[in-house]
């Protein structure tokens, strides 16, 4: 799916970014060997130049800047949390989820897998479930996200959120989807 939220247009840019540094890179490393392989080194006074080692040793380091500094600044945006408009508590069970809506009273329901059986034609396996979770668009929302019995995993890879659900452990993520769809 595409990106339905800012995070993951984030993610999805600095995949992109990193992927064309490593190409550069690959791409380099590549020449230079089959230059070394194609002709005969002839030049032998690069062996005890000191400005190509300070070359080699201070281009790693701009690159691995080059890297951080976009993947520090999305790390900070994941887990920046303003007043949320909606709190829901997703609490993992062994073969279901249950869902808590915080901020009304006495509104939870379960959702379970719907088996493969009754699947309508284009629907997914393992992937539809009888109660889906409904959530506003263009809101913040604050997931709380808890396991009843054994290590889950909550994930909606559109929104760019993937939250493990541990046993005695209250774990938050925030997402946020501008536009509408099934996610």
């Amino acid at each position: 799916q595409n990106a339905s939220s800012p995070i993951m247009e984030e993610l999805i840019a600095f995949h992109d970014h990193a992927l064309m540094i490593i190409f550069l890179i690959s791409s380099l490393v590549l020449y230079i060997i089959s230059l070394m392989l194609t002709t005969k080194l002839t030049h032998t006074s690069t062996m005890n130049a000191q400005e190509i080692e300070m070359i080699w040793t201070i281009l790693p380091a701009i690159i691995l800047i080059m890297i951080a500094l976009p993947s520090l600044r999305i790390l900070y945006m994941t887990d920046e949390f303003n007043k949320p408009y909606l709190t829901l508590k997703a609490i993992g069970h062994q073969w279901y989820w249950s869902y808590e809506y915080s901020d009304y009273e006495d509104l939870a329901f379960d959702s379970y897998i719907t088996p493969t059986y009754f699947l309508e034609p284009g629907e997914f396996r393992l992937l539809e479930v009888d109660n889906r979770t409904t959530l506003p668009m263009e809101a913040d929302i604050r997931m709380l996200i808890t396991s009843q019995d054994v290590l889950h995993s909550w994930a909606v890879p559109s929104l760019g959120v993937k939250t493990d659900a541990v046993p005695g452990r209250l774990n938050q993520a925030m997402l946020a989807s501008m536009r509408p769809g099934l996610f």
